[in-house]
């Protein structure tokens, strides 16, 4: 089969300075997209800014033959986003691929954490996807075209200490994700997220000896894949690290019903039926989870 390519695609890539964003961008512009290089050049916890991370992975792209352009805005407020998707209309009058990888860390046991560590977080992970998506979404609506890749994370799926604020903002970008590829689908605007396991600034102290065998070179494909035109899918959410790659959905069991007089001591009383996993169902929106509701309501 051929090789996949990008030819004429115009990708925005949040974070792009360095780590993950870095790869995203240089294996995207090295199969034919225009990519916008954006990056704040802040610490990891997101103090201060530089032009020096974005124009070095631009000089890399331009080295190689690639064309791209740097941007220096935030992602965390609603004028960044604009700026940043601006910075690729100016430069190739449309947008067809969104990367949200922009962010930052602040953690901190629950019982020390304080607005100051959340609503940075908040407003770089969650708010950032929002406000940079919702800049590209008229032009892509337009041009009934669009793929979207968000970045999730296993501290928000299923949890991690130390990272509630962390882990609610990458929660909240999978009820993103889901709504946009609900909303997109009409306008052939894809909507999928991952939840890698990678080197980075962010990780590298946490992951001990394991770090030099989760390279980002091993999550780009995936996301790549998604952003891609020939992707099929939408609204789903792939974890991924060190060459492995899984899909992570969440399932409705078949649970247990009772029209009649429901009691707490029913609840008490069934509650391994309620949890009791054979059976389960992934719907694919909330119309399909009102359906089984539905249905074992007899309806």
């Amino acid at each position: 089969m051929a090789d996949l390519g990008y030819d004429g695609k115009v990708a925005v890539i949040t974070g792009a300075g360095g780590g993950l964003g870095r790869s995203h961008a240089l294996e995207l512009a090295r199969r034919g997209a225009l990519v916008v290089v954006n990056d704040l050049g802040g610490s990891v916890d997101g103090v201060g800014g530089s032009h020096t991370a974005a124009q070095q992975v631009v000089d890399e792209i331009t080295a190689a033959g690639g064309e791209a352009v740097p941007n220096y805005d935030s992602v965390a407020t609603p004028e960044g986003g604009k700026a940043i998707i601006q910075s690729a209309l100016d430069a190739w009058g449309r947008v067809d691929i969104v990367i949200n990888n922009a962010g930052i860390l602040r953690d901190a046991a629950f019982k020390n954490m304080d607005a100051e560590k959340l609503e940075p977080v908040i407003d770089v992970h969650l708010k950032g996807a929002f406000y940079v998506t919702q800049a590209a979404w008229a032009p892509m609506r337009e041009q009934n075209y669009g793929r979207i890749v968000n970045t999730s994370s296993a501290a928000g799926i299923f949890g991690n200490f130390g990272q509630t604020n962390y882990g609610a903002a990458k929660a909240g970008l999978v009820g993103f994700t889901r709504v946009l590829a609900v909303e997109g689908a009409k306008n052939n605007i894809k909507a999928n997220a991952i939840a890698p396991v990678a080197k980075s600034r962010m990780t590298e102290d946490l992951l001990g000896p394991l770090v030099d065998s989760l390279g980002p070179e091993f999550i780009t494909p995936v996301v790549a894949w998604l952003a891609h035109e020939d992707c099929p899918v939408t609204g789903e959410v792939y974890s991924c690290g060190g060459g492995h790659v899984a899909r992570i959905f969440t399932g409705v069991t078949p649970g247990y019903t009772d029209t009649t007089n429901l009691t707490v001591e029913d609840i008490r009383d069934n509650f391994d039926q309620i949890r009791d996993l054979d059976g389960y169902a992934v719907p694919g929106n909330l119309t399909e989870e009102l359906q089984l509701t539905l249905k074992a309501l007899g309806g």
